[in-house]
């Protein structure tokens, strides 16, 4: 896709709507727009560029995911809400959702801004997976953690990436944290800029974790194939709920501004 003309018709689009985001906030020197959600349209997130996962996927989290359900995901006042919701469904206590990009990239920066929910048993999450994943298993296929943040421990942003082990026995894991500005009050941006030798993760304009393809086992590294982003609000789960769920919190909600992905003109 030539991202040049996508960025040009839609710069035009958004200033002729008056939308809140500018042509300018979404130029980036050096780097050309080849994917974008703004979400502007109210109604359910456009099918054709989300899927859902469906159903109690991982992590022996306590929601169910749902596909097309008002009640978890849509599109309202410019921004998308993943709504986490108490409620008897499909056997499950909560319920929640996953969106899954129908797109995939090799390199670039993707990023989001976002307002996270905040409370004991939540666990929001920006992220990737290779789309090999139904071929090669999991961490094998790569998986790269944008934007994680628990409930338990609200002020702390983490990144993350999960790949197999030189073996290919177990999983490697590597990644860092920072302390954020009460992200539950505000929208901040978080993002990655990814290419062939490294990773670099982001919190709005700072850079606080970088991931080297030298830091690996060259057989190990997983970060060279398309992968797909994820965008999703768990509730407890093996990390999410190990201090519980204040179930009295409820309902909570992940805001999204925008998603996008850029990638350099020679990728």
């Amino acid at each position: 896709m030539d991202g040049r003309i996508l960025f040009a018709g839609l710069s035009v689009a958004l200033v002729l709507a008056g939308a809140a985001g500018t042509a300018g906030a979404q130029e980036r020197p050096g780097w050309q727009l080849v994917w974008h959600d703004e979400f502007d349209q109210p109604g359910l997130p456009d099918p054709a560029k989300w899927d859902y996962e469906v159903g109690r996927v991982r992590n022996h989290e306590a929601q169910y995911y749902t596909r097309a359900r008002r009640e978890n995901a849509r599109i309202e006042n410019g921004t998308l809400v993943i709504e986490a919701r108490k409620e008897p469904f499909e056997g499950a206590d909560y319920t929640s959702a996953s969106l899954t990009s129908r797109a995939a990239w090799t390199y670039g920066r993707i990023e989001m801004r976002a307002k996270l929910p905040t409370g004991r048993g939540t666990w929001p999450a920006f992220w990737t997976l290779g789309r090999d994943i139904d071929g090669v298993g999991w961490p094998r296929c790569g998986e790269i953690d944008i934007m994680e943040n628990v409930g338990f421990d609200p002020d702390r942003i983490h990144a993350n990436v999960h790949s197999a082990s030189p073996d290919g026995k177990k999983r490697a894991d590597k990644g860092s944290s920072l302390v954020a500005e009460r992200p539950w009050e505000g929208f901040h941006v978080y993002a990655v800029e990814w290419g062939p030798e490294k990773i670099d993760f982001f919190y709005d304009d700072r850079k606080y974790f970088t991931y080297n393809k030298s830091d690996r086992d060259p057989e190990t590294w997983a970060y060279d194939k398309p992968h797909y982003l994820i965008l999703n609000l768990a509730i407890g789960g093996d990390w999410g709920g190990q201090r519980g769920i204040d179930s009295g919190i409820f309902p909570q909600r992940y805001l999204v501004d925008y998603a996008r992905v850029y990638q350099k003109p020679s990728q």
